[in-house]
């Protein structure tokens, strides 16, 4: 199994991403969980005394007060947690809850406590952060009430909501393609200009706001290409070119392209835009898979649910409740005819969760991404994976480049220490000016590894 020739990054240096994550970050985030569970359990216990106090309880009342215990409890477990952390107490064991990797996590902990790494200020980053979020779903798993619950959805359902002018806005653009769809697929040169806009779409979620009419299709060639020109000196790494050399060779192979899912809401909007657009505007891909992470992850990571209540929530004329004013009739038949083209594909297998795959172990499929491990391991840790992938037209991650055995490209905006490919004199000509570029989110990386 390969072995990084260097140390794993970790809190140690003061001066990182990673020190500030278990300082700052972490705790605010565990605040979170507790403000939010005691919000809830308030609830709960109201509606457990509005029910009364008659003996013998009800069957409802008895199972309120069960889960407003049970959310003590968890509460109490979480506040242990946060106080622990600040005191660079040990990591401990991941109890057994019938989940997965719970032995893989406990074994790698081990290992770390051999060499005096297994606090919250000395264990590596990677493995402290995947182990955090672990640990949440084993608090809720062990519960009878609670089990599977995502402290994170109504969090991730609120941020949603505020994007509906985009949304509609984009649903419209999407729709005036439609009466072009012909006349495109048999011109690479305009797929080509919509295809980079689908890419810095999904990096910063500024383009296609502005409608595509017949008019600006037939000059994309000079509109794209000028608006493209503008945003280049912030894309650090630029492999647009090269990944779309790839996706036209892959016509006429019915070739799949796998979306690796990462934030929920408008970014999983985006990537159903963009999959839409390379299955029904392009004659280069038939198919797309979707991958979430199987539990709630990352805080914003898309599990299933969140996959399912995105398709249900851009069908609610109800659901962006933040609009300065009601989308008109218009706009609104734009948004459904787009996600019911993605429902239909959905139901005909055109798009597919990974979990819902019929033609191979959707949990082997799907577990590694829950892992506590780099990604580098893959085929050694989750060769289902790792061979599924391996027979994809692309797969499309939001983390940095790996090469292997599939051709991969990595949407990457910069919001962390790391950054990876990007040439040392453009990186030395930022660090002069005293650009925080690293970690603003106002760069990008695309970035390309074709199948080794």
């Amino acid at each position: 199994m390969f072995e990084a020739p260097f140390p794993p990054y970790d809190p140690i240096d003061k001066a990182g991403f990673s020190y500030d994550t278990v300082v700052k970050r972490w705790p605010i985030i565990l605040t979170g969980i507790i403000d939010h569970l005691h919000g809830l359990n308030h609830r709960l216990t109201m509606e457990s005394q509005r029910l009364g106090s008659e003996v013998p309880a009800s069957a409802e009342k008895i199972t309120l007060d069960e889960k407003v215990s049970e959310g003590k409890g968890i509460i109490e477990k979480i506040s242990r947690l946060k106080y622990r952390m600040a005191r660079d107490h040990e990591l401990e064991p991941i109890p057994q809850d019938g989940d997965s990797y719970v032995e893989e996590y406990n074994a790698d902990l081990a290992k770390l406590a051999q060499n005096g790494q297994n606090t919250w200020f000395t264990a590596p980053w990677l493995y402290a952060e995947c182990y955090l979020y672990r640990l949440f779903r084993a608090y809720f798993n062990e519960t009878k009430h609670w089990r599977g619950f995502d402290p994170f959805f109504a969090q991730k359902q609120d941020m949603f909501k505020n994007s509906g002018a985009a949304i509609y806005k984009i649903a419209t653009s999407m729709y005036e393609l439609e009466s072009e769809r012909d006349k495109l697929k048999s011109d690479p040169s305009k797929l080509g200009i919509l295809f980079k806009e689908m890419i810095q779409m999904c990096l910063w979620d500024l383009s296609l706001l502005t409608h595509l009419s017949p008019s600006d299709i037939e000059h994309l060639q000079t509109v794209g290409k000028d608006a493209q020109e503008a945003r280049k000196e912030f894309i650090l790494r630029d492999d647009q070119n090269a990944v779309w050399e790839h996706i036209k060779s892959l016509e006429g192979q019915e070739k799949r392209v796998d979306f690796i899912l990462d934030n929920a809401g408008f970014e999983l909007f985006t990537d159903f835009v963009f999959a839409d657009f390379l299955v029904t505007y392009t004659p280069y891909a038939s198919k797309a898979v979707f991958h979430p992470k199987l539990m709630p992850w990352f805080v914003s990571d898309v599990t299933p649910v969140d996959f399912s209540t995105t398709i249900t929530s851009l069908l609610s004329t109800s659901f962006f409740t933040t609009l300065p004013s009601a989308p008109s009739p218009t706009c609104l038949s734009h948004l459904e005819r787009m996600v019911t083209r993605w429902k239909t594909y959905l139901n005909d297998g055109t798009f597919t969760l990974s979990t819902d795959l019929k033609e191979t172990n959707p949990k082997a499929i799907a577990e590694f991404w829950t892992g506590p491990w780099p990604y580098w391991n893959m085929r050694e840790r989750a060769g289902t994976i790792y061979d599924w992938l391996s027979d994809s037209g692309l797969v499309i991650f939001k983390v940095w480049p790996l090469a292997g055995s599939f051709p991969l490209l990595s949407l990457r905006t910069n919001k962390a220490d790391v950054a990876v490919g990007i040439p040392q004199e453009v990186a030395d000509e930022l660090d002069a000016k005293g650009e925080k570029w690293r970690v603003s989110g106002r760069y990008a990386l695309v970035s390309f590894s074709p199948k080794c």
